[in-house]
């Protein structure tokens, strides 16, 4: 088997075929995976945050944190190996409530989700599976030979999407 890319925060990567993209410790921040079947290209990207435009001028240097920046960028990178927009689908994960509070403000988790499936809308990518939500941890495993996505937690164990 080939070795995984490995997804930080605030990063994104891309493959095309046999092989897999990891990413760790979504916490309030989502795992968007896109992925166009036929080319068996995918991509992941892990976002911290949900609008580039709420930060102030000059902070938004990493268009990788944000769900209106990371997710079209990805998109574009993903069309220029040869992926079809038309054929693109997605799949998410992460969104948790990581701290008790009623406070909207301090709940990322739901604004990153709303912020990422904002951005799915506007591209008119569906979502075909999703993990959001809760209050734990996910690692997402995204294969992009068949699409397939797993999701580990240690409250859930495994979920495939």
């Amino acid at each position: 088997m080939i070795k995984p890319l490995n997804v930080g925060i605030s990063d994104w990567k891309t493959n095309k075929g046999e092989g897999a993209i990891v990413t760790y410790a979504l916490g309030s921040c989502v795992g968007i995976c896109l992925y166009d079947k036929v080319s068996q290209i995918g991509g992941l990207s892990h976002i911290m945050l949900p609008d580039s435009k709420s930060v102030a001028t000059g902070a938004a240097t990493n268009r990788m944190k944000f769900a209106d920046t990371a997710i079209p960028d990805m998109l574009s990178a993903m069309l220029k190996m040869g992926a079809v927009k038309a054929r693109i689908i997605a799949k998410i994960a992460g969104g948790a409530h990581m701290f008790a509070t009623s406070n909207e403000k301090f709940n990322i988790g739901d604004r990153n989700v709303t912020a990422v499936k904002e951005a799915l809308k506007i591209l008119s990518i569906p979502i075909l599976g999703q993990d959001i939500g809760l209050n734990f941890g996910r690692t997402v495993f995204f294969y992009t030979e068949d699409g397939k996505v797993e999701v580990k937690s240690s409250i859930k164990g495994v979920k495939y999407l």
